[in-house]
């Protein structure tokens, strides 16, 4: 069975590395002009990096006396953030100066805000932002704001978690949520189209305030009118002012495009048009990428092209400068940093890149550091490994020792940490496993144990798994089976449990789907699964579908489905 019929849909996968987002350190700022800000890709899990939040002082005759004494620093507690004379205080001023007032003091409180959670290396949680939201109700940025304080007031807020939609959420809440998420982006949007153009706007700005958007969508927020017309606004400046980005601007604007397009942005001329431009940067600045930018920069290029964009001359040439950087720095990544940098390798080979000597170069100077650093992969940098490690010998890398050692390492800590994976995450294990069997990674010890960790958690969250789930544990299991697993009890309930879904989510298999599955079942049957009712009905819930995909078929697909029937 070649991998155009057993790997798994990237749909479902989303390796997404969903930690590897720069985090959420605010902007930092000289007096009367911008420094780039640090924005912190893979260093720090996301939210744990203190800032640094200097803001110029208050267009009045003096500086505002409470916001500075109330600053929140890592000594201090939520509660100094919401007392009403805080909110009294700006509300007195933007009504004081009127037209004239440019909201910079609201983005020194926003600033406070930031601090607070980078102190507590945490989002502000449901309470927390509850209770800070109600206070937010006066809290109106409007047109006439500066450039400067829109910008640190939406990305500090954001970064915060201000704009997380939890669930449940007050009605109350949600609303003023939105509301001042409204107001904030249709200031930008007038700001972005104002003739002539706003001096005020600025590179570091619009990296800023696109990783913002990036970040809301990531984390749940809808995708509104205001928001695409923020993006496609924000879009048109990166194409202007493409010569102002610095390395830090140029890595943090593609992974925020990456990530908007992984969460549903249209990919519009204005977005392929940016994303060109900046691609064009990579090889003039790639002596300034630091590890981090090139961590992030690598995923960026892998998860675009994972989201159907096209392997152009550019992006081709930004993959081939920047991989032998990941071999000069190869002692400055951390353990998010290898696991984001190995999946988008994998990643960009799955989707047709060559595997060129400095691609084989570069995984083999990053793979001894997992074994030294295998205690500080968080869960879902366990599942991106495994699965990049089989993804790469699927498509034909060499079982070095390196690659065996990295294996052995990071078993052990899937079932250590088993309790920590969720649906998709255990799909992915296990098909990891199966891929790796499958090319003949040995059967040791700590793969069954992984593999016995594993299977109870799909029966416990059987409910959970969508179709396309549903068909590569079936495969897994099989390929599994088929490559000497025992059939253990823990094998046959998860098998039972699977089955009936299929039944119930039948039109939700595409054409690779039912053919993993109808090979899947057929190969169990082979191995001696008995013919239970619930196995003859999922199969004879799947062949109707076959007459109905059949133009959608791989040649692969079809013949591993004449094999099964």
């Amino acid at each position: 069975m070649d991998r155009s019929s057993a790997g798994i849909s990237d749909k479902y996968t989303r390796s997404g590395n969903d930690y590897n987002q720069p985090s959420d350190h605010a902007p930092s700022s000289g007096r009367g002009r911008y420094r780039y800000a640090t924005v912190r890709q893979w260093s720090n899990p996301p939210r744990t990096t203190p800032g640094r939040n200097d803001f110029y002082h208050s267009s009045g005759t003096r500086s505002s006396q409470h916001l500075q004494c109330r600053s929140v620093s890592s000594a201090q507690d939520f509660n100094a953030l919401i007392k009403q004379e805080i909110m009294d205080g700006l509300v007195s001023k933007s009504d004081h100066f009127g037209h004239r007032y440019d909201g910079r003091d609201h983005g020194r409180y926003a600033s406070s805000i930031k601090k607070y959670t980078s102190a507590a290396k945490r989002p502000l949680n449901r309470a927390e932002q509850s209770q800070l939201i109600r206070m937010l109700q006066n809290f109106t940025p409007t047109r006439r704001w500066d450039w400067r304080s829109l910008t640190t007031t939406l990305h500090s807020l954001t970064s915060a978690g201000v704009f997380t939609p939890y669930k449940p959420m007050d009605e109350r809440v949600r609303f003023t949520q939105a509301a001042l998420l409204s107001m904030l982006l249709d200031a930008v949007i007038f700001k972005c189209n104002q003739k002539p153009q706003a001096r005020d706007i600025d590179a570091r700005g619009i990296a800023n305030l696109l990783w913002a958007m990036a970040k809301l969508v990531d984390h749940g927020q809808k995708r509104t009118s205001e928001f695409n017309g923020a993006v496609a606004a924000l879009l048109l400046h990166v194409i202007a002012q493409k010569d102002q980005f610095k390395a830090q601007g140029i890595a943090n604007l593609l992974w925020a495009m990456a990530k908007l397009v992984d969460n549903g942005q249209e990919r519009t001329p204005g977005l392929n048009e940016a994303v060109a431009t900046l691609l064009s940067y990579v090889n003039a600045q790639k002596d300034q990428f630091n590890a981090q930018h090139i961590a992030n920069l690598l995923w960026a290029m892998a998860k675009l092209v994972d989201n159907e964009q096209e392997q152009t001359p550019g992006l081709k040439e930004a993959v081939v400068a920047l991989l032998p950087l990941v071999s000069a720095q190869k002692d400055q990544f951390n353990a998010q940093g290898i696991a984001n940098l190995l999946w988008a390798m994998a990643k960009l080979v799955d989707n047709g890149q060559m595997q060129t000597p400095h691609l084989k170069k570069a995984m083999l100077a990053l793979l001894p550091h997992v074994n030294v650093q295998k205690d500080q992969f968080i869960p879902q940098a366990i599942v991106n490994l495994l699965w990049a490690m089989a993804k790469l010998l699927d498509n034909e890398q060499e079982q070095t020792p390196e690659l065996k050692e990295a294996v052995a390492a990071l078993l052990p800590q899937v079932n250590t940490k088993k309790a920590c994976f969720n649906p998709q995450e255990i799909t992915n294990l296990l098909w990891a496993m199966a891929k790796l069997v499958d090319n003949e990674q040995e059967q040791t010890p700590g793969l069954k144990e992984a593999v016995v960790a594993l299977l109870p958690l799909v029966s416990a969250q059987k409910d959970q798994f969508n179709a396309q789930g549903i068909a590569n544990l079936l495969w897994a299991m099989a390929k599994l089976v088929d490559n000497g697993q025992e059939r253990t009890p823990g094998l046959n309930k998860a098998l039972a449990a699977l089955l009936p879904k299929v039944n119930t989510q039948q039109d939700q298999f595409n054409a690779q789907g039912i053919a993993n599955l109808l090979w899947g079942m057929a190969k169990l049957v082979d191995n001696g699964q008995k013919w239970t009712p619930e196995l003859k009905e999922a199969v004879a819930a799947q062949l109707p579908h076959v007459n109905a995909q059949k133009a959608n078929f791989k040649p692969q697909e079809i013949t591993n489905l004449l094999w099964a029937m």
